[in-house]
Formats: C-alpha cells, sequence, structure tokens
C-alpha cells in the first residue's frame, strides 16, 4: 500500500514505542442515502485492509449516515439558546456550541436542564481557571455537536450536526463487515473522543494513535483511517 498521509498531516506516530502508520481513506461523499455506513466503509477499505490493522471513522459521517445533519437555515434558535451563546468562549479550532443553532441542537439532544447545569457548573469552573467543565457534565452527545463552518466540505458547510446515536453498534456492524476492530471518534485538532468501539479496541490506545488529527476536518474527504503498527 502506498502510504500517503493528509496535507499538512503527519503519516506516523509513535505510541509506547511503537510506530503506527495512519492511512487518510477517501471515501465517496457520505450523505443520508447511505443508511449501511458499514457497507460504505468496507467498499472503500476491502483491498487495504491487512491483518492487525485497525479502523477509524470520523463521527460526522456515521451521524450524516443517520440523517442527523441538518441545514443550518432549518434550525431555529430558541431564546435560551441565543442567550446561552453569548457564553460560550469561542475557538479558532471549531465552531462547537459557539453558535445559536449548535446550542439549540444540544438544548434538543440532551435537555434544558443538563444544559443548565452544565452551564451554571461550567461557568463557575473557569473562575478558578478550569476548562471543559460544561462539556464534562452535558456530554459526548453535546460534545459531538458540529457547527456550519466555510472550510468543511460542501455542501455541509451549511449544515449543522449531531452526533451519532447508537455508536457501538454501528462499530460493531462495520467490524463485521471488514473484518478488524473499529473505532468511531470525534477528532480535532484540539482532542478526541472515542464515541463507540467494537471488540478489540482499546480506547486510550486510539486517544493517543490519533491525538493530532490525521484525517484533517476541512476538505480532505478522508472521514475514515487505518491505523497500522510498522514492523520496519
Amino acid at each position: 500500500m502506498d502510504l500517503q498521509p493528509n496535507p499538512k498531516k503527519n503519516l506516523y506516530i509513535v505510541v509506547d514505542g511503537k510506530k503506527y502508520a495512519r492511512y487518510p481513506v477517501k471515501t465517496k461523499l457520505i450523505t443520508p442515502e447511505d443508511k449501511d455506513i458499514a457497507a460504505v466503509v468496507y467498499e472503500h477499505t476491502k483491498e487495504l485492509l491487512q491483518q492487525g490493522d485497525i479502523v477509524f471513522i470520523g463521527e460526522k459521517c456515521v451521524a450524516v449516515s443517520q440523517g442527523r445533519a441538518y441545514p443550518k437555515s432549518e434550525i431555529h434558535p430558541s431564546w435560551l439558546a441565543r442567550t446561552l451563546v453569548r457564553y460560550v468562549t469561542k475557538s479558532d479550532i471549531g465552531i462547537g456550541l459557539g453558535s445559536a443553532e449548535t446550542m439549540q441542537l444540544a438544548i434538543d439532544e440532551v435537555g434544558v436542564p443538563r444544559i443548565l447545569v452544565a452551564t451554571f457548573f461550567g461557568g463557575l469552573a473557569k473562575i478558578f481557571g478550569i476548562k471543559g467543565v460544561f462539556y464534562i457534565i452535558a456530554g459526548d452527545q453535546a460534545r459531538a455537536i458540529d457547527g456550519a463552518a466555510e472550510y468543511v466540505i460542501p455542501p455541509y458547510n451549511t449544515y449543522v450536526s449531531k452526533g451519532p446515536i447508537n455508536a457501538d453498534q454501528v462499530a460493531v456492524e462495520i467490524s463485521n463487515r471488514t473484518g478488524v476492530p473499529v473505532a468511531i471518534v470525534d477528532a480535532c485538532d484540539f482532542g478526541v473522543n472515542v464515541m463507540g468501539a467494537s471488540e478489540g479496541i482499546d480506547k486510550k490506545f486510539i486517544i493517543q494513535a490519533i491525538r493530532d488529527n490525521p484525517l484533517g476536518q476541512t476538505n480532505e474527504q478522508t472521514p475514515v483511517g487505518i491505523i497500522r503498527e510498522m514492523t520496519e
């Protein structure tokens, strides 16, 4: 296999003294029509996989296949969403809940009480210089929400999306189809969260192995990656 990294990304990484390649796999543009995401992943990896490989998949493409991505124009933020978003710390590495539309999806996904509790304790923690408390309380489904951004491949540059549902089950289905362990990940330049995993996945290893976000998050169109230990 001719392993090539995405632009400005490293192909190799060392974890616990061992060297691994992270091969980005270019796929078709995933849409809500691709309801059998396992079939899509298998089709694009079947000629590439070797024994011992691990497949990891961006959570957004799984969410898209489940119909959980929505045109921004179809989201109508409530007064609460418009109010809470004023207190979200803006970041250069992603929208997160920094727009009224993504905040509304978070409210819809985890409920008003949980969002309010997360906001209260998140704000309190900031006073003491502690970051990330909001997302710890709001949970993975709130953390996985993605906003519309110019750098995202069209048409999803105008979409907002929730995280996938039944991510563990989806990972198992893809693993059964491909014959290798599978992880569904929420990865960006800020960090990695494993949202779903099949048997044989060490979540701590996955986080370390893709901590530099080798798939990227702009127009690469590589939502699938292969982790392979280098023995030479």
